[in-house]
């Protein structure tokens, strides 16, 4: 919270404009084109970021398709997580996040703007439409972020088991899936402190289609899973 206030108060100039912004932007929805509503979360983001003292190192953006639609899929820290992300990242894509989550203001119109979803973990029926959905939309043409683990890792930088009913979207596209390691995003909206903070956002190499068509969604989870915790490990200050 107190990060919070300081993303606030360093922009408070401008919080009245950006948020009529995001409000309008957000009723609007679909009748502005993905790159204007990307400019719009990432000029707000990058702001906000840098009042609250956070620096994002981004790595290996390279690794981002640029000619395919896909799926992000990172290990979850926290709630900074999309954050860092959408300023790192030079792509539009959307979020399939909680319920829970969906209504808080600020990630609302946030969300909107996106067009995400929000998914019910405890109706299955509910959660199989989000499936289909996400699917659909990627063949469509949008990419998407989905967190595997379903909640936020309490252990640091350390993933928890990754499930595979996350990795179904994937399957029914048939398109890549772009595992994406995330470092210390746990520390700006996780922890009572307002100290300077690097998050390091490392975007690792897309697995075809091709390559996993052959493999249970379990087996998927464990790859990407294995993949990620890799890529902290090379990325840990000694």
């Amino acid at each position: 919270m107190k990060r919070i206030i300081l993303m606030v108060l360093y922009n408070l100039p401008f919080v009245p404009y950006w948020w009529w912004q995001l409000c309008h932007y957000a009723k609007k929805g679909e009748a502005y084109s993905q790159e204007k509503r990307w400019a719009l979360l990432q000029k707000i983001t990058r702001h906000a970021n840098k009042g609250g003292r956070v620096k994002i190192e981004s790595y290996q953006t390279e690794n981002i398709p640029t000619e395919e639609n896909f799926i992000f899929y990172p290990n979850h820290q926290g709630m900074f997580d999309v954050l860092s992300m959408i300023e790192s990242c030079p792509r539009f894509f959307a979020v399939v996040n909680k319920k829970e989550v969906k209504n808080i203001p600020l990630l609302s119109q946030v969300f909107r703007i996106m067009g995400a979803y929000s998914i019910d973990r405890d109706d299955i029926r509910q959660s199989l439409s989000i499936i289909n959905r996400v699917a659909e939309d990627v063949r469509g043409g949008k990419n998407f972020l989905i967190f595997a683990e379903g909640t936020r890792s309490r252990q640091g930088n350390q993933p928890q088991a990754f499930k595979g009913g996350s990795f179904k979207s994937a399957y029914k596209a048939k398109c890549p899936i772009v595992p994406v390691a995330l470092m210390n995003a746990f520390i700006p909206f996780d922890r009572n402190t307002i100290e300077k903070v690097t998050v390091k956002v490392i975007y690792l190499k897309p697995i075809p289609y091709e390559e996993y068509k052959d493999m249970k969604t379990v087996e998927i989870a464990e790859e990407v899973k294995r993949r990620i915790e890799a890529a902290i490990a090379a990325h840990t200050d000694p």
